[in-house]
């Protein structure tokens, strides 16, 4: 019997060191931390769709310098998730790099353990400034940052909300009203600085959380001040708990400027049905662009369309393809996995403005932001997020809310 067990033993240990080894030595493990449950898992979900894209059709083509990619998923709901997955992907996992993170409380926590790490961390689509202004080498993002969505949201009142509504700028009365994370936090306070420059008259800023359930009395507060256009910083449900408790109170302002995913989810637009007719957005490129200047946009729909048998639900699918493309190709030239030799390589990384489907640049500052990233005015018209601003990637005028 005691000779058995030991052979029991024995066997179990070998079937857990076979378990732990990789499937192939050669292959390349990077992770891919995103919300995959919880509030944030819709755009999760979306984001990870366009990173996904990017590593199959990358294996499809040989890999990285003939190593075939393997994807370690990890959910992270909260900073909290973040910190524990991010050590498990470092640790356990032994991956050479990480993608994320879609948010940027997530983004913040994770890269911290990713930096003392030495791993190198690939941002897609969180935009507070902070998760690359702290001093960290090996934290680089392909993607635009708040101030970029707060001074496009401030341009938008001054260029296209004031023309049409035939107004001065400055006699409109605009409330600023953000979810209090990092991200809606520093867009919030970013528009209120530009709002100053510019002579706007802010008349009404207010933070809440984004897990709020009741939102009545800053919607009175607004309705109160009279407030012209509304500019909201806010995820999905924060989106929909504002408009819905806006109908009950009866305010409706003249223009509603959203900043970010939470405006430009279809599930949002059918979900509000004909109240989002009118509402603008700032955010990422949206798959509705004019593609004169986005190379390979076509091809990213038709791809996503085949793959998951729908349409993109927002524009984070393709910002998230279209970054992850660039630090795949970021590694192949590279040529290993030294976190120095990618810092190198990222830095050196060089595509014109209007070289992919979703119209950016890459080149990359000291601090690994990518300084070529920018954002648009999109508006719900009949059902569809279309872009109206800057006018070389519109396809449609602006129109007034109803």
């Amino acid at each position: 019997m005691i000779k058995h067990l030991k052979r029991l033993a024995t066997a179990l240990g070998c079937l857990t060191v076979m378990a732990a080894a990789p499937a192939h030595a050669q292959d390349i493990k990077l992770g891919a931390l995103y919300p995959f449950s919880g509030g944030l898992a819709l755009l999760g979900d979306e984001s990870f769709r366009g990173t996904q894209m990017a590593i199959d059709e990358r294996n499809a083509s040989g890999g990285i310098n003939g190593k075939k990619i393997v994807l370690v998923k990890a959910d992270a709901v909260d900073a909290n998730q973040a910190v524990g997955e991010a050590r498990r992907l470092t640790s356990v996992e032994d991956v050479s790099a990480i993608f994320g993170s879609y948010a940027s409380g997530i983004a913040a926590a994770a890269t911290q353990v990713t930096e003392l790490a030495g791993v190198p961390y690939f941002e897609l689509g969180a935009v507070a400034d902070t998760i690359t202004s702290r001093g960290l080498k090996y934290v680089f993002r392909s993607n635009a940052t708040a101030k970029s969505f707060a001074d496009r949201s401030v341009e938008s009142v001054v260029r296209v909300i004031a023309p049409m509504l035939k107004a001065d700028p400055k006699s409109l009365k605009i409330a600023i009203i953000h979810e209090d994370g990092p991200y809606g936090t520093l867009v919030g306070g970013f528009q209120k600085e530009e709002a100053k420059r510019l002579g706007l008259n802010v008349v009404e800023s207010q933070a809440y959380s984004a897990k709020s359930v009741d939102l009545s009395s800053l919607v009175l507060r607004i309705k109160g001040a009279n407030a012209d256009v509304v500019l909201q910083t806010s995820y999905q449900n924060d989106t929909l708990l504002f408009f819905r408790q806006s109908t009950s109170a009866g305010y409706k302002p003249k223009a509603v400027i959203g900043a970010g995913g939470g405006y430009s989810l279809q599930e949002t637009a059918q979900a509000l049905g004909a109240a989002v007719d009118g509402v603008f957005n700032v955010d990422f490129p949206q798959v509705t662009m004019k593609d004169t200047g986005a190379p390979g946009l076509k091809e990213f729909v038709a791809a996503y369309e085949k793959q998951f048998g729908m349409p993109p639900r927002s524009g984070h699918s393709l910002v998230n393809y279209v970054g992850a493309k660039a630090f795949l190709d970021v590694l192949a030239q590279a040529k290993s996995t030294d976190k120095d030799k990618i810092r190198e390589a990222v830095l050196a990384y060089r595509k014109p403005v209007g070289s992919n489907a979703a119209g950016w640049g890459f080149q990359f500052a000291d601090n690994g932001q990518n300084q070529l990233a920018s954002t648009n005015l999109m508006q719900w018209q009949g059902g569809k997020l279309v872009t109206v601003y800057p006018e070389a990637v519109s396809t449609a005028k602006p129109i007034a809310l109803k």
